[in-house]
This record gives structure tokens, C-alpha cells and sequence, in this order.
């Protein structure tokens, strides 16, 4: 299992990356906008292909990076039922479990920093990543978002401190240097609801914080419940768009995790040879054979207004190939980044062996 904890210096916000080695799959809780690129080059450098970005809550003192994961790399947002994001691909309840891999984490519903709250448990790994809900030595507050001292209290008690003493506490934030804790640690020696701390002591405490509102409130909150898309940046803007393109160079890419999520929803076009389309590497499924000496006469009667992923052995020849259609007239064309050798190292679904004839492309 890889693990890494990573941190946005301006929110003081901790975002936590969790993977299955063998398979490369993996989740990334509580991304943050402005991150999105060191995330995405995390991924790449560690051969990951991201399946989920998990939310603890809506955000009030950041802006996720989960809707532009998406757009970019074809994961899946998750957020609680109760959080209040309908943009979200999948919503979710006490006890469920979002599984990758070998990796399963228990969602608990702990309201009471908002209503939607929720902290993920790896029991295998030991820990548990609280959000807004615990924090090392505090909580989150409680004077808006449908806050609620009591809930939290009653969170914090019925749903963390009664995991295992030597389990983890992986927070949402921190703003003193401190990575992480553990469930006994916070029994003993929180100072909000530690050593024994009843609710009316708890809530004179919540009572007279007198904090300050976050400063990014307005902006975060209603773009949270957008998955963190700004005005500009709709699910429909990202439609017109038809691919998270990224330009190497002249070529347009995209990459094989986001191919994979979406294959179906436009042409793939294999510009290898006819030994290496129906040879032991393999192909993307669904594709059609156009060597790349062939292109030319192919593209002829494919329509330039469709969308077209190009693809061959490591992104050399179909990276030339997306440059030519480009400058053939074709709008919507991209080069799959790595080829099938990045397919493969993945190791998304493949078709393989002879065909029947081979479909048209367009």
C-alpha cells in the first residue's frame, strides 16, 4: 500500500493519497484546487492512476481540486449524501465503503463541523482520516454550515474515540507543524473534547472560540458544492472542450487513465502497424486501424468535427499523427500519452488477436 500526506501551504489544508501497489489504483482525499498540478505529477511519478477523490465535508477555507481531477484525469468524485454537493458521481452513506484494490475505507458520518461530515477508516492501515471533525489537539468549528456543537460531540465520541488507541489520526488541517496523532493521544489530550470533557463543558468552550469567518468562505462554498468548478467552468464548458488536452510541445495529450474513464465517447484511432494492432500488446478496446503511412488516405472520410484519440506503441507515431490531423482541419484530436506501454504498465482492459476486418473510422 503507498501512503503519502501532502500539504497546501495557504489553507494549511493536509491532503492524503492512499493506493493499492499492485494494481496502481488510488484515492486522494480532500484535494486542493491550486494543487491540482503537483497532484497530477505525484500520480505520474508513481505509475497511479486516481479512481477517487474523497471529500470530508464542503469546504469553507478552500477550493477542492476534485472537478478538475476529473475533467483531467476521469476520476470520480465522492461526497457524503448529506453534504450538500449534487455535482458529485457518487454519494455516500454511514458504513458504506469505497474500495481500490486491496484498500477499503468505512465511511462514518460525524456531523457537527457541518451536517455532512464524514471520516474514512482504513482499518487494515490503522488510522483514520477525520477531516474538519477531529483535529490534533482541536476540532472544527461549529458556528456555521449547519453547525452543531452537540452533533460533534457526539461525533468525535461514537464514531473516533471508540476506534482502537493506537489507530492514526490523519486531520484535515493543522496549523502548528503537526502531521498526525492517534485516537488515545486525542482521548488524553485534546483540548476541546479530551480528558474526559463533558458536553456542557464542550459547549461553553465552542460557545466563546470567536473566530474569525475563513476568508475564502464566498468562494469556497459555493464552488465545493460545484466539485470546485468556477463560473467558466461548467461540466458543460468542459463538454465543449471534449478532453482535459494538455500540449507537449506541438502535440495535443491526453492521458490513458482519462482514455480509459471515457473510451466509448470517441474514436480510437491505432496508427501502429497490422502485426502490432492484433499482436501480444494489445489495443485500446473499441479501436480502428489506421497505419500511420496510411493516415492520410484514412482521414479522408472521417468527419473533422469528431472527436478522435489517437493512439500506437509509446505516443511517438500517434503524437505526429494528432499533429497532422490538427492541421488537416480536425478540432477534436488528442495523442494518448505514453501509448500502450503506459496502458499496459497500468494495466487498463485491452482487446488482443486477429479481427474480422477492422471498423471505419468516423
Amino acid at each position: 500500500m503507498l501512503f503519502r500526506q501532502l500539504f497546501d501551504r495557504d489553507s494549511c489544508t493536509y491532503s492524503y493519497l492512499l493506493a493499492d501497489a499492485e494494481t496502481g489504483e488510488a484515492v486522494l482525499i480532500d484535494p486542493v484546487r491550486e494543487l491540482v498540478e503537483r497532484d497530477e505529477q505525484v500520480l505520474k511519478e508513481l505509475g497511479l492512476t486516481l479512481k477517487y477523490t474523497l471529500e470530508t465535508h464542503v469546504h469553507a477555507d478552500h477550493v477542492t481540486g476534485s472537478g478538475l481531477l476529473r475533467q483531467r484525469l476521469g476520476s470520480q468524485s465522492v461526497v457524503a449524501r448529506a453534504g450538500g454537493a449534487p455535482c458529485a458521481d457518487v454519494l455516500v452513506d454511514h458504513g458504506d465503503r469505497i474500495e481500490v484494490g486491496s484498500l477499503s475505507l468505512e465511511v462514518r458520518r460525524t456531523p457537527g463541523h457541518t451536517d455532512g461530515c464524514v471520516v474514512f477508516v482504513d482499518h487494515a492501515g490503522r488510522r483514520v482520516f477525520t477531516g474538519d471533525t477531529l483535529l490534533i489537539r482541536g476540532c472544527g468549528r461549529t458556528d456555521f454550515q449547519q453547525g452543531s456543537a452537540e452533533a460533534l460531540y457526539q461525533s468525535v465520541n461514537e464514531q473516533i474515540f471508540t476506534l482502537p488507541d493506537d489507530f492514526a489520526v490523519y486531520p484535515g488541517h493543522d496549523y502548528k507543524g503537526r502531521t498526525s496523532s492517534t485516537v488515545q493521544e486525542e482521548k488524553r489530550h485534546n483540548t476541546r473534547l479530551g480528558n474526559g470533557k463533558t458536553l456542557a463543558e464542550f459547549q461553553v468552550i465552542m460557545d466563546n472560540l470567536k473566530l474569525a469567518h475563513p476568508k475564502k468562505i464566498d468562494l469556497a462554498v459555493p464552488a465545493n458544492i460545484q466539485c470546485g468548478l468556477l463560473p467558466g467552468e461548467s461540466e458543460v464548458d468542459a463538454e465543449a472542450r471534449w478532453a482535459p488536452v494538455a500540449r507537449v510541445g506541438p502535440v495535443p495529450e491526453v492521458t490513458p487513465a482519462w482514455v480509459a474513464a471515457n473510451v466509448g465517447q470517441f474514436q480510437v484511432v491505432d496508427v501502429r502497424r497490422l502485426d502490432e494492432f492484433i499482436g501480444p500488446m494489445g489495443r485500446v478496446p473499441g479501436a480502428s486501424l489506421a497505419p500511420l503511412d496510411q493516415l492520410d488516405a484514412a482521414a479522408a472520410g472521417w468527419d473533422p468535427a469528431a472527436p478522435i484519440v489517437v493512439v500506437c506503441k509509446s505516443g511517438g507515431r500517434s503524437g505526429r499523427a494528432a499533429v497532422a490531423l490538427e492541421q488537416r482541419g480536425f478540432r477534436h484530436v488528442a495523442s494518448m500519452a505514453g501509448g500502450m506501454l503506459a496502458w499496459n504498465d497500468r494495466a487498463l482492459p485491452i482487446e488482443s488477436g486477429n479481427v474480422q476486418g477492422f471498423p471505419a473510422c468516423g
